[in-house]
């Protein structure tokens, strides 16, 4: 029965996420330790204890959602037996969470994954001035009909709307200039849309307005060390695997303005045989999704000690 490793993006944070999992094990404790001295500063302390104001700023949650999700892989890893090289028939993670799932396979070490994300963070808040983006999540329509309302919006506005994440049962991202997406939010109202939610977000992530944080990346990625993943990793913007370093190199800097192809990379994998999905690290909102986009698949989240032993019971 294949299985897949999958792992959050930026809104899952919350202070105290993996605090429990370092408390009790070394091996989450040790993935604290490299990304606090990798970064050269203790990111661990705002991630354990706060404010929730500094780890909700996008260079912090960045590394510190991977954090935790390697520290809950190295966990199953040392108490469950975990061998992801034999046990996972594919990775991926949503937007940042892309960055967790090649550390999980190997194709970038630990120390690497938390200065790229942080370069990715800063960027990404450098990109547009603040106030001047804005991001809504459109609940009840697929993904075409939410192009059509980007698409209205974005030549009604003259600004940049488009999707930035697929996230699948009915949800879609925009992103772009903020007149925009509250025109977009607008015609979505008008349209019969069930709900269009402006998100509390400090930039307009993926979308064209971001082209200054994938010129940076495009830069930080040519000098970084990848290697050939041990398990395939499906990519945001293609929803398909990728296996060469220089093709993971160049859709990581693709996918900082491209969509979030998130449904679809569910559905590949259940394509390819995927019937069980373990989401790593905080919160559960992708094990969520899973059943919105495939019925016929299953998932489980761990990020508590208490996780492992249903891991256990689940693989």
């Amino acid at each position: 029965m294949a299985t897949a490793y999958i792992f959050p993006g930026q809104g899952s944070q919350t202070v105290g996420m993996g605090k429990a999992l370092a408390d009790q094990f070394a091996p989450a404790r040790e993935v604290f330790d490299t990304v606090d001295a990798a970064l050269g500063e203790k990111l661990s302390q705002i991630i354990f204890a706060g404010p929730e104001a500094e780890l909700t700023l996008t260079a912090n949650a960045q590394p510190a959602l991977m954090a935790v999700s390697l520290a809950a892989l190295r966990v199953l890893e040392s108490e469950a037996g975990l061998d992801l090289a034999k046990a996972a028939t594919f990775v991926a993670g949503h937007s940042l969470g892309e960055y967790s799932a090649l550390c999980a396979a190997g194709a970038l070490t630990i120390a690497d994954a938390a200065r790229l994300l942080r370069l990715r963070g800063a960027a990404m808040q450098a990109a547009v001035p603040v106030g001047e983006g804005a991001m809504a999540a459109l609940i009840g329509v697929e993904l075409e009909g939410a192009k059509a309302i980007a698409k209205e919006a974005a030549d009604a506005a003259g600004a940049v709307c488009q999707v930035a994440n697929d996230n699948g049962g009915g949800q879609v991202v925009l992103s772009g200039a903020k007149p925009a997406v509250e025109k977009a939010m607008e015609i979505s109202k008008a349209q019969g849309v069930k709900r269009a939610v402006p998100l509390p977000v400090s930039a307009p992530f993926h979308c064209a307005l971001m082209q200054p944080a994938a010129e940076a990346m495009r830069e930080a990625l040519a000098g970084a060390a990848i290697a050939r993943p041990i398990v395939p990793v499906v990519a945001n913007v293609t929803a398909a695997a990728v296996e060469e370093p220089e093709d993971i190199r160049r859709l990581l800097v693709e996918q900082v303005t491209g969509t979030v192809r998130w449904r679809e990379c569910v559905l590949y994998m259940a394509g390819a045989g995927v019937t069980k999905f373990v989401e790593c690290g905080a919160g559960k909102v992708l094990a969520g999704l899973l059943k919105r986009i495939d019925p016929n698949v299953s998932g489980i989240s761990v990020g508590q000690p208490a996780d492992v032993e249903a891991y256990r019971g689940y693989v």
